[in-house]
């Protein structure tokens, strides 16, 4: 049975870019390596859309996040986190490790914080070092408006730092034009990478935020030193280099579609899995749905555990459960990086077949036939 990864991360590796880490192993302090690395980086700053210098990490995504925090704001310090789900909640969650205050601006799961929230917070709270938010709420589908976020937050001495690990190469985001100050990412969702490493890019803002705090809680993930090792295409410690020299595959093959075919096409494969799934009745999680993933309820008579269940052992779909007090009660269909249509026309298909198995009235073809509309207008 063939096995389709559908999960929000990691996701599916294409096959030359695994090839590319079965390769003899080599040594990472060469002139070979800096030179790869260095192409790498600049390849990352055109999938960012930003001129400012891209740090690599030898860590997950959450790496990325506390490294953003810990050299921008001191202990004691001040930011704002936006929480609209369990991926701005470890945005409070890294705050409170390192002794910083965190001021939260809460919306129930499924909705999105509102520009006009994000407003009242920094006027009531002017001493803030930072805005924390997500680009892609990877739990419950939201999108962020961070183009809006952005406006907001430059005309403040805070700086706008942004989790876009399941976000940025699945969804527009102009770290630049934008306003986004530093931005994080994982290497094992839209990048088509294994885990294990995390890329930010720093704003000049951000590196002058970040000189202010002389003496950052941190010694792996000091950003003053990794960008110091930058001027010579290196890093201060081991970096993952056999994930690096294969995610050069992966970026070449990321540029040569381009981030604006990339971001139209990522729109058309969220429309085709909404409509799909809302064909059979399911109604979606997300107020304000984002274009990495789609997030749907569970009818009432029905446990997503038990139907994730049947879609892995029946069809080879693995597909994500919802976290915490979601679980049992949503599905997670991811469709970021090496991701085809037929893949979300797959899932849409198991989906019809064991909701009508569990007794959940279904027409059977009627979801993937709005899926299929979709991916057939042009």
């Amino acid at each position: 049975m063939k096995q389709r990864l559908l999960t929000p991360g990691p996701t599916p590796v294409p096959e030359e870019t695994l090839l590319e880490l079965a390769k003899p192993m080599i040594f990472h302090r060469t002139a070979e390596f800096r030179a790869m690395l260095g192409e790498v980086l600049a390849d990352l700053q055109q999938i960012f859309v930003t001129k400012n210098p891209v740090i690599p990490l030898t860590s997950s995504g959450s790496g990325a996040l506390e490294a953003a925090l810990a050299n921008s704001v001191p202990a004691g310090g001040k930011v704002i986190c936006l929480i609209a789900g369990r991926f701005g909640e470890r945005w409070k969650n890294i705050a409170k490790a390192f002794g910083i205050e965190a001021v939260v601006v809460t919306v129930p799961y499924g909705q999105a914080v509102q520009p006009s929230q994000l407003e009242a917070a920094l006027a009531e709270h002017s001493d803030a070092i930072a805005v924390c938010s997500t680009l892609s709420e990877t739990s419950t589908g939201v999108g962020h408006d961070v183009a809006v976020f952005g406006k907001i937050v430059a005309k403040t001495a805070a700086i706008l730092i942004v989790d876009a690990v399941s976000g940025l190469g699945a969804m527009e985001c102009r770290t630049d034009e934008w306003n986004i100050d530093i931005n994080c990412t994982g290497s094992q969702k839209a990048l088509m990478m294994p885990p294990g490493l995390a890329f930010l890019s720093v704003s000049d803002k951000a590196w002058q935020t970040i000189e202010k705090n002389p003496n950052p809680r941190t010694f792996y993930f000091d950003l003053k030193k990794a960008k110091k090792n930058l001027e010579t295409n290196d890093t201060p410690y081991t970096p993952a280099h056999t994930l690096i020299r294969a995610m050069r595959v992966s970026t070449k093959k990321i540029l040569a579609e381009g981030m604006e075919a990339i971001w139209a096409r990522q729109s058309k494969y969220a429309a085709a899995a909404r409509a799909g799934l809302q064909a059979l009745g399911l109604e979606l999680f997300a107020a304000q749905p984002n274009t990495a993933l789609t997030v749907v309820k569970m009818p009432a008579n029905i446990d997503s555990t038990v139907l994730l269940t049947k879609l892995e052992k029946q069809f080879g779909l693995k597909l994500a459960n919802g976290q915490d007090t979601l679980k049992g009660k949503i599905i997670r269909l991811a469709h970021m990086g090496y991701i085809d249509q037929f893949d979300i026309l797959a899932a849409i298909s198991g989906v019809e077949i064991a909701l009508a198995e569990m007794g959940h009235p279904v027409e059977l073809g009627k979801g993937l036939t709005a899926a299929q509309r979709v991916f057939a207008a042009r």
